[in-house]
C-alpha cells in the first residue's frame, strides 16, 4: 500500500518556506560583510568614498524615475509593433519596481540606520531620538537601499520572463547596487536585503500578473503575440 500523496497546498508550502529560510539566511548573512566592506572601499580610496563619475552616473540614472521613463518607452514601442510578450514584461517590471521600492521605503525611512558616510555614531536610532524625527533625513536613511530595490525588481522580472535580457540587466542592476557602496550611501546589508525582497517581489508580480496576462487589461487595441 503506498503512501497518501501530499496535499497540493502542502506541496507548494515546503519550496515557500525553504525559499523564506534561504532568504532570512541571505539577509542575515549580510551583516558580517558591512565593517569589512567599509575598510576595503576606504582602503581603496585613500580614506573616502569613491569619486568616480562612473559610480556618480549608476547611482544617479539608476533610481525610480529613470526606470520609469525606461519601462514606458519600451512599453510604448511593443504596444506599437503589437509585441504582447513585451508589453506585459515591461508592465510587469515596472509595477514590480515601484512595489519593491514602496517596500522598502517602509523600513528606510524609519529604521534609522545611519548611512557608512554619516558623521553621526553608526548604529540604529529608530524613526525618532533625541527629541527630532528621523524620517527623511537621509543619513539616517540607509536601511535597506531603494536603489537597489527597484532596479532589482525591474531586472528580476525580465530574469524570470525573459532570461536573456533579464541575466544583462540583473549585470546592471547589481553594478547600481555597488555604486551605493563604494559611495558609502549604503552597507552590504543594505543592498543585500534591498536585492533579496526585490527578487520575491518580482518574481510574485511576473507569475500572477505578468506571465498569466493579468495585466493584459492594460493593453488596448488590436494586438498580436511577437516574439
Amino acid at each position: 500500500m503506498h503512501p497518501p500523496t501530499p496535499a497540493p497546498r502542502k506541496r507548494l508550502a515546503i519550496p515557500f518556506i525553504l525559499t523564506g529560510l534561504l532568504a532570512l539566511g541571505v539577509i542575515l548573512g549580510s551583516f558580517l560583510l558591512d565593517a569589512p566592506a567599509t575598510r576595503i572601499v576606504l582602503a581603496g580610496n585613500q580614506g573616502h568614498w569613491s569619486t568616480s563619475a562612473i559610480v556618480g552616473a549608476l547611482s544617479c540614472y539608476g533610481d525610480w524615475p529613470e526606470l520609469m521613463i525606461l519601462g514606458a518607452l519600451g512599453y510604448f514601442l511593443a504596444r506599437r509593433i503589437g509585441n504582447v510578450r513585451w508589453q506585459r514584461l515591461l508592465l510587469s517590471a515596472m509595477i514590480a519596481s515601484t512595489l519593491a521600492g514602496m517596500t522598502v521605503n517602509a523600513s528606510r525611512l524609519t529604521s534609522g540606520r545611519t548611512r557608512p558616510r554619516a558623521t553621526a555614531d553608526q548604529g540604529w536610532y529608530g524613526p525618532r531620538h533625541d527629541g527630532r524625527w528621523l524620517v527623511g533625513e537621509a543619513d539616517f536613511n540607509s536601511f535597506p537601499s531603494g536603489h537597489t530595490a527597484t532596479a532589482v525588481g525591474f531586472a528580476g522580472v525580465l530574469l524570470f520572463g525573459a532570461p536573456a535580457w533579464g541575466i544583462p540587466a540583473m549585470i546592471i542592476a547589481a553594478a547600481i547596487a555597488i555604486s551605493r557602496i563604494l559611495l558609502g550611501a549604503h552597507h552590504p546589508s543594505d543592498v543585500i536585503t534591498a536585492a533579496t525582497i526585490a527578487l520575491v517581489v518580482a518574481w510574485l508580480v511576473w507569475e500572477f500578473l505578468g506571465r498569466r496576462g493579468r495585466v493584459d487589461h492594460v493593453v488596448r487595441g488590436p494586438v498580436r503575440e511577437v516574439e
